[in-house]
């Protein structure tokens, strides 16, 4: 990508014509799960809409994909071409199971998973891991440094800034959005390894290149349902690094991986809506010019159409942070907010797509950024690895090197193994994501979530046991990445949760009702 690119129009052409691509389907080719309705005076809406190859389909000419879109209005069309986009781009080979409206069916015959770097990625990766080198490993104590000195542990550091600066000059930003319109246009699978690389300096090399969450996903939220206005007074100097942005969902007062459980209002006054309610672990608060806040706006809906999603500046009356809180100990870039949102005003054209959309909004951002998630905590367990084995030759116990003792030996191994399982695991489910769908990648997206950190978790483990007292202080970038890894658990959603959906799918598969 050019420097400075933040939009541009594919040579493709009109918007509409891409939009024509989802409602126009071969029926001999594709089974669809989904209602199309166009109405040209009012909405489009396009709700869950999946694809499946019918038997005898070549492999080599797959069937289009559908897409998985929100209800949007006609004037904005051009957002269901980032969703049709999502829905098909990528390899291009159909899922190899055989899909079907249940979604839990096995495949009856199998089908090639190319995980080759395609060109651009290994042209990406290639640039990355020199910018690494030369530039985001030599500045992780400066920062540190930085940071200490000037007594704010949220703000950026100036050889932060430098990074960026840096970075983008490289042509190494906004990576992770797949709508060449607004980013890089790379597929999740291309995305994937450049995700993994920038998770072996997590506090530095995301934010760097533009791709630090909760930006990562408020972006993609933005540029998949959000209007010409909002795009314009926020998605772009979120795309140029001007600001940064926060995602106000979870509760103090409730479970909130449920969230049918959450109690935050926005309610229809006129031409705005009033919020009212508190949210916490609001990553990047401090210092954050716009939230999207996820409220209850028809309480006596069905459970998915209750809440909607609402973008609020963080300088309007009534939003107060009221603390940012520890991690372990240890204070985040832009903090983790507790957040009041006091009888707060915003006008109605802040909603993002329609009222009752947040929870299918929610969804669909949880799909990719789970992918960027968990190859950033392989990158994590990528560094920890190294950091382990060029320790285990440098220190001496009981009269060899500990690289020469057996269990240590036994942990590289275990280590060794379960990073390659983890990361073929993620490959696989950012394939399905370019191939199907999230619809149709569900399993392996709370499979991933839950392998990915516990593998990070375990290996960088097993590396502050080799380093021993120095493993659990400031001497090695290990302390903040065990607790990076262990707040993931958490951070999207429970393991057991992802545990108990993965367990109800793979049992639906036996039942006989």
């Amino acid at each position: 990508m050019a420097q400075g690119k933040v939009r541009g129009r594919n040579s493709t052409g009109g918007h509409a014509s891409r939009l024509g691509k989802v409602d126009v389907v071969d029926a001999s080719e594709v089974l669809v799960d989904a209602i199309v309705v166009v109405d040209v005076d009012a909405v489009v809406v396009v709700l869950v809409a999946t694809a499946a190859v019918v038997e005898g389909v070549s492999t080599a000419a797959p069937p289009p994909q559908a897409a998985v879109a929100s209800r949007m209005n006609a004037r904005n069309l051009r957002t269901a071409r980032l969703c049709h986009r999502a829905a098909t781009v990528g390899t291009g080979r159909p899922d190899s199971r055989d899909v079907t409206k249940s979604g839990n069916q096995r495949p009856s015959s199998v089908v090639r998973m190319d995980f080759t770097y395609s060109p651009r990625c290994e042209e990406l990766r290639s640039s990355l891991l020199t910018f690494m080198d030369e530039h985001v490993y030599p500045a992780e104590a400066i920062h540190d440094r930085q940071r200490e000195e000037s007594g704010d542990p949220y703000g950026l550091t100036p050889v932060l800034e430098e990074l960026k600066t840096e970075a983008r000059s490289r042509g190494l930003w906004n990576l992770f959005l797949p709508d060449d319109e607004w980013g890089a246009g790379l597929s999740n699978t291309d995305y994937a390894p450049l995700a993994e690389i920038m998770g072996r300096s997590i506090e530095l090399a995301p934010e760097a290149t533009n791709c630090a969450a909760p930006d990562t996903g408020n972006m993609e939220v933005i540029a998949m349902f959000g209007t010409e206005e909002q795009k314009e007074r926020w998605l772009v100097p979120l795309l140029e690094g001007q600001i940064r942005s926060c995602f106000a969902m979870t509760e103090p007062a409730v479970a909130s991986s449920d969230p049918r459980n959450l109690e935050a209002t926005a309610v229809r006054d006129g031409d705005e809506y009033v919020l009212n309610g508190t949210k916490w672990w609001t990553t990047g608060a401090i210092g954050s010019s716009v939230a999207i806040f996820m409220g209850v706006t028809d309480p006596e809906a069905p459970p998915k159409a209750r809440y909607s999603m609402i973008l609020v500046p963080m300088d309007a009356p009534g939003v107060t942070i009221d603390r940012s809180m520890q991690v372990f100990g240890y204070h985040d870039r832009g903090g983790h907010g507790e957040v009041t949102f006091d009888n707060v005003r915003v006008p109605v054209s802040a909603l993002i797509a329609g009222e009752g959309d947040g929870y299918m909004i929610a969804q669909a951002r949880l799909g990719p950024g789970r992918v960027h998630h968990c190859m950033r905590a392989i990158g994590m367990a990528e560094r920890a690895f190294d950091l382990m084995a060029t320790r285990a030759h440098e220190r001496t116990a009981f009269g060899k090197t500990l690289a020469e003792q057996g269990v240590v030996q036994e942990w590289i191994a275990e280590a060794r193994m379960r990073i390659e399982q983890a990361r073929l695991l993620v490959l696989k489910t950012a394939w399905l994501i370019d191939t199907v769908g999230n619809r149709e990648a569900r399993t392996e997206i709370s499979a991933i979530k839950v392998v990915a950190p516990e593998t990070a978790l375990w290996v960088i483990d097993k590396a502050i046991q080799v380093y021993g007292g120095m493993g659990v202080c400031e001497d090695t970038p290990l302390p903040k990445m065990w607790a990076f890894a262990r707040t993931l658990r958490i951070a999207d959603g429970p393991d057991e949760v992802h545990k108990w959906v993965l367990a109800r799918r793979e049992l639906g598969r036996y039942s006989s009702g």
